[in-house]
């Protein structure tokens, strides 16, 4: 199978929507970071049919091998590798330029970079010293970088080789060295909290999931001081970091039930006969249970999409003893016996998500392959009959990390929730017109205050369908942007009598002395079709009119996912003028909806 895959990859002329299930595929395989890297040089001619990331590689040793899994890994997101590679073992001049266009700055050290400068013999006062000197090295790189560069910054810890440290013969000069290397990953780990613009990726858990530090004959001849087996694990965590800075993290995991939340097939053992507890393979089921719920708690939507009876299905959710996810912690459940598919598609459209925000997590490869052939951008983790390894397949490709969780996140799933409330109220209303007069909604808007800037960003990289030019920023862009020459970025807040959306939009806008530019807008999808993005336009040109500008431009670039918004700017008497570029004039604003009360200034 594996071979067949790759026999495939090779054919390819383009990147189809083929290529994410054939890497798919291998990295569900025996050997699937070997099979990845071969994928990834087959890969390498189809970069440029992708979007771009420009990575930037430098280290200790001898770092090759990386980019094939670099490009395999990217290309699972649709992502087009763009490498260049430093000169071996000159990482640290390359980190005191600042004028790399990359995205992604790679320092890839190893435990070398200590070693190589100690005295032989010696000792661990020595280490201490060589250690405490890299770290403020390293730390003050951080600082220059996050200053000047406008990329991110990737750094690792260090594993710590067992050649290194049987070198002492005195146990106890041993456990020294090993608290105080702990205490150097500890310290440099910290870096990546202490600085915008840097991440640490760290190895020891890489290393415990299988795979040796290195070859010691490569490592003594190459300099290939890290094997690839690690660095193609360090690939994987480094294409789901930048995954998460284009905005393609997802957002809710479904799950299939029977054998997949329990044992056993409810429909023909009945309630009693299947287990999440209790049992040895209940227990694992448990165990796949309590890691989606601790998911959920940090904004990760859950949905049941089963093939089951739904009475019966849910009264397992409410009342089965083994349990430990209930009704409540699921936005959706779907339980019917039509085709997969089309579930998906309905929890998506119910949550007014796009079916690429999905991962859907089955034990039947009958119902993933039917799946991947009818909604090819549903991500799918193949599950199968031995439960102990679900939480590590669930766990394995990061589909939801983010750079940094906000409090928008944490209360998502809530949100969601409420959902049905209005529901139940647009049902009843006579109108649409009646549905937003009784929603009671309320838009507060805001020049951006400190506290916002890490849920601006994340609106900028995971909004998509109400996203006026679809530029992603992190934090400190955001940060950056605001304090520029005439700056101004307006947040957006949403409440009504169901409960607080909290911040669900935002407005970049650059002011000058004659107009002001509308650089972006965006806007959440749960709050689509109440008015909210007119409300706040409305305050927008308003205060432009006040003072004295001419007109006010607004850019939209046209993406596969945001032709929603298109019409946006003529629906508030904007003229088109050059191609993306709009042009209001000022003499007649769009008036605030009269079902909407509007707070806030936004300057």
């Amino acid at each position: 199978m594996t071979t067949d895959a790759l026999d495939r990859l090779r054919s390819l002329r383009r990147y189809g929507p083929e290529v994410p299930a054939l890497l798919a595929e291998l990295a569900a395989g025996p050997d699937p970071f070997g099979a990845l890297q071969s994928a990834g040089r087959a890969l390498a001619r189809l970069a440029h049919h992708l979007e771009p990331v420009q990575v930037t590689v430098t280290g200790s040793g001898t770092l090759d091998g990386l980019v094939p899994s670099l490009t395999a890994e990217f290309a699972r997101h649709g992502l087009g590798l763009d490498p260049s590679m430093g000169d071996f073992g000159a990482w640290e001049r390359e980190l005191l330029s600042t004028s790399s266009p990359a995205a992604l700055l790679l320092c890839v050290l190893d435990a070398s970079t200590v070693f190589d400068a100690l005295p032989v013999p010696w000792t661990v006062a020595d280490a201490a010293h060589a250690t405490a000197d890299l770290l403020a090295r390293l730390d003050a790189h951080a600082a220059r970088h996050a200053e000047h560069a406008s990329g991110l910054l990737v750094l690792n810890t260090l594993p710590l080789p067992y050649t290194e440290t049987h070198q002492l013969l005195d146990l106890r000069a041993r456990a020294e060295l090993g608290a105080l290397w702990r205490e150097f990953n500890a310290g440099l780990l910290r870096l990546a909290l202490r600085h915008p613009r840097v991440q640490v990726i760290d190895l020891d858990p890489l290393l415990t999931s299988g795979g040796p530090l290195h070859d010691p004959r490569l490592a003594a001849y190459a300099k290939a001081r890290l094997g690839p087996e690690l660095l193609a694990r360090y690939a994987r965590e480094v294409g789901h970091l930048a995954r998460a800075l284009r905005g393609r993290a997802r957002k809710v995991l479904v799950l299939d039930a029977d054998q997949t939340l329990w044992d056993g097939v409810l429909g023909d053992a009945g309630p009693e006969g299947i287990a999440a507890a209790h049992t040895l393979r209940g227990e694992a089921f448990g165990r796949f249970q309590r890691v989606a719920k601790q998911l959920a708690a940090q904004g990760v939507l859950l949905a049941v999409c089963s093939k089951n009876d739904r009475e019966p299905l849910l009264a397992v959710l409410r009342e089965h003893p083994d349990m430990l996810l209930r009704e409540p912690d699921f936005v959706a459940v779907h339980a019917g016996w039509g085709p997969k598919d089309v579930a998906l598609r309905e929890i998506a459209e119910a949550l007014n998500l796009g079916v690429d925000s999905l991962v859907f997590a089955d034990d039947s490869p009958f119902e993933r392959g039917q799946v991947a052939g009818a909604l090819p951008a549903v991500q799918l983790i193949a599950l199968d009959d031995e439960p102990a390894l679900h939480v590590e397949r669930l766990l394995a490709d990061g589909w939801f990390d983010v750079p940094e969780l906000t409090d928008a996140d944490l209360r998502r799933a809530e949100g969601y929730r409420s959902e049905s409330d209005r529901a139940r109220l647009r049902e009843s209303a006579q109108s649409y017109e009646e549905y937003l007069a009784q929603l009671g909604v309320v838009v507060e808007l805001s020049a951006l205050r400190p506290h916002e800037v890490a849920r601006v960003a994340q609106l900028t990289q995971r909004t998509n369908q109400f996203n006026l030019t679809t530029r992603r920023m992190s934090a400190p862009e955001v940060q950056a942007y605001s304090d520029g020459p005439g700056g101004l970025v307006v947040t957006v807040g949403a409440r009504d009598k169901f409960g607080d959306n909290g911040l669900v939009g935002a407005v970049f806008v650059r002011r000058e002395p004659e107009a002001w530019h509308v650089d972006n807008a965006l806007l959440s999808c749960r709050v689509f079709g109440r008015g909210i993005e007119q409300a706040a336009f409305a305050a927008l040109l308003t205060e432009a009119a006040k003072t004295g500008v001419a007109a006010v431009y607004g850019s939209y670039r046209p993406t596969a996912k945001n032709h929603r918004v298109r019409d946006l700017y003529p629906s508030l008497g904007f003229e088109p003028g050059a191609e993306g570029v709009f042009r209001h004039s000022l003499r007649r604003l769009p008036e605030v909806p009269a079902h909407i009360a509007l707070r806030g200034t936004i300057q």
